[in-house]
């Protein structure tokens, strides 16, 4: 079967590759803009007292910049240059304090932060290659401070902090990708319907709510589809809950099996389903929509060698034709999915009107 969720990789919540929502990761940008400026502000302060007046207004210019990007950050629509130009500019700053011994014999202790935040704010793989490069660059500036590997002291001065770097490089690395599966699985089985694997209740009114937002800024029309297997109770009632557990699979397969790349399917709820018909004209919509009720007609579901003949009646509701607001076309579908069960069940029903409504033959 192909998978439920194609054409929409966005479903429900987006994340980011770091595994974050985007206003989780506002949020810690802000806290991070917040807590350097302030660390700046104070290491400006000592600089004065310990004769680094350039190193003093540099830290003070970079505070009172990061302050006031703690006020924007959590609006701006790049988000991710944001990132990158910080932790670029962070790491830049630290390589430029470790060559300064005058400023702090310690300074080489800031490299140590660079894999926590960039995997945290980047994601594995893009965390990788922008920590190494500066984690590297700043292993080489600290041995250009020793001078020369003089003694077995000097040795351990290097050995020290080297290995420390590398056991924190690998544990965010190891770190990231567990925590990255976990949060794969985790988000899978928050938006899949556990019996058939199609997007479940929740996730398909979080796409809707995505394709309704696209629209309203494209101005692309879309048709929403509510549809209910006809008599599934006495499927149920028949032959047993495992046989209409199968018989929702095969309605799965049915629907994803046909619609399009850029079309979305779900699971509502007990025999009800819902699609997402992107960017189509009504009377296309409608024939695409009778072609599915017209394939579960004619493609009965097997159970235990025994051929289960299905049908199922369809209502679509478009946007804008029909509603602009979300709750008003999801009643407008409903409802005629519902005139589509009193008229004889085994229909696309397309305006509350009635005069336009597809059956079989």
């Amino acid at each position: 079967m192909k998978s439920p969720l194609k054409g929409d990789e966005s479903v429900g919540v987006p994340y980011s590759k770091s595994g974050l929502r985007d206003a989780h990761r506002r949020g810690i940008m802000r806290l991070i803009f917040v807590a350097t400026g302030i660390t700046l502000a104070i290491f400006a302060v000592f600089q004065v007292f310990n004769n680094n007046p350039v190193l003093a207004l540099l830290e003070l210019g970079a505070s009172v910049l990061l302050l006031f990007g703690a006020t924007r950050v959590m609006k701006t629509s790049r988000l991710h240059a944001w990132i990158y130009g910080y932790l670029v500019c962070a790491f830049s700053f630290f390589l430029y304090i470790i060559t300064m011994p005058e400023a702090s014999s310690t300074a080489f202790v800031w490299v140590f932060i660079m894999p926590i935040l960039s995997y945290l704010l980047l994601g594995r793989v893009a965390g990788f290659f922008l920590a190494f490069p500066f984690m590297l660059a700043g292993g080489v500036f600290f041995y250009l401070q020793l001078n020369a590997l003089t003694n077995a002291g000097v040795m351990i001065d290097l050995l020290n902090p080297m290995f420390c770097a590398i056991l924190i490089l690998m544990f965010m690395h190891v770190y990231e990708s567990r925590r990255a599966d976990a949060q794969a699985r985790l988000v899978t089985l928050a938006e899949t319907d556990a019996l058939t694997g199609m997007a479940n209740r929740s996730s398909f009114h979080a796409s809707l709510e995505r394709v309704l937002r696209e629209s309203q800024r494209n101005r692309r029309q879309f048709a929403l589809v509510l549809m209910d297997i006809d008599h599934f109770k006495r499927v149920n009632d028949s032959l047993g809950h495992v046989a209409g557990d199968e018989v929702l699979r095969h309605i799965g397969r049915c629907l994803t099996e046909r619609l399009r790349n850029t079309d979305f399917v779900g699971r509502l709820g007990g025999e009800e389903f819902g699609l997402i018909v992107r960017e189509v004209a009504p009377r296309d919509a409608e024939g695409l929509v009778n072609e599915l009720r017209q394939r579960i007609a004619d493609t009965p579901a097997h159970y235990e060698g025994i051929a289960v003949e299905l049908t199922a009646t369809f209502g679509i509701a478009f946007w804008p034709a029909d509603a602009e607001k979300l709750n008003e076309l999801y009643q407008i579908a409903d409802r005629r999915l519902y005139e589509g069960k009193s008229a004889g069940r085994n229909r696309v029903v397309a305006s509350s009107s009635g005069s336009e409504m597809l059956a079989s033959a």
